[in-house]
């Protein structure tokens, strides 16, 4: 009879253990669905698109390519691209639509915010007038913070007005400042600032510098102020 009751608590006990154990799994299982929800809900992002760019010189609308991104702590989603135009912004790509045969594209390939972007126009004496887009493009996480903002690198690209042959026209790890355009030489002067003490920032204690820039022919331009002047300033000072 002992050996009757002892088996039955034993059995009871087993009981009670096998429960508690399935109700503390189903609550860590339960507790990792609903964290995985909320960091689900801090990364959540959204596509939107901007207002249509029309440029009588081009063939092509634009159209720009903006994210939302959802704001953990409201639900609401904040628009991040509003003010791409004055170079404080993130837009994210353009897609440029041919007015005649419908057709679309897109500017770029990769993952990357245009800071900024212009038509530039030149028209040289006795030649056909040459027409770009230059951009101001962050594509490359120079700060290794795994973000691309306003402290990476801001990079100078020509594309024609189809959005097509993009060309990188500045150097890496620099930042594009501004530009002064030449009609008589058909080129562009860019002013950037140099990363020039490695500290993956760009400050007012880094070199500045400018490139010139074939607008018939764009490619990485290269800097007009050389070290050897750049010595020579400095010995005189």
């Amino acid at each position: 009879m002992k050996n009757s009751n002892r088996c039955w608590q034993n059995f009871t006990l087993a009981t009670l253990v096998a429960s508690l154990s399935l109700s503390c799994d189903f609550n860590v299982a339960r507790q990792a669905e609903q964290v995985n929800a909320v960091e689900q809900q801090k990364t959540e992002t959204k596509i939107s698109y901007g207002d249509l760019i029309i440029k009588q010189q081009s063939d092509y609308l634009m159209i720009p390519v903006n994210v939302k991104e959802q704001n953990s702590d409201k639900d609401s989603f904040l628009d991040k691209t509003r003010d791409y135009k004055r170079g404080d912004g993130s837009l994210y790509n353009l897609i440029f639509y041919h007015k005649q045969d419908g057709k679309t594209h897109l500017l770029l390939d990769k993952k990357a915010v245009i800071n900024a972007f212009e038509l530039i126009e030149t028209k040289p004496p006795g030649k056909t007038p040459t027409r770009v887009f230059l951009y101001k493009i962050i594509d490359q996480d120079t700060n290794k913070d795994k973000k691309l903002n306003q402290q990476d690198a801001v990079i100078g690209y020509i594309s024609d007005l189809s959005g097509k042959n993009l060309k990188q026209v500045t150097p890496n790890n620099t930042k594009m400042i501004n530009w002064v355009v030449l009609p008589s030489q058909n080129a562009i002067f860019i002013k950037i600032i140099k990363d020039s003490n490695n500290d993956n920032k760009f400050t007012t204690a880094d070199k500045t510098n400018f490139v010139r820039v074939n607008l018939e022919q764009p490619s990485q331009g290269i800097e007009i102020i050389s070290d050897q002047i750049e010595q020579k300033i400095n010995s005189l000072f």
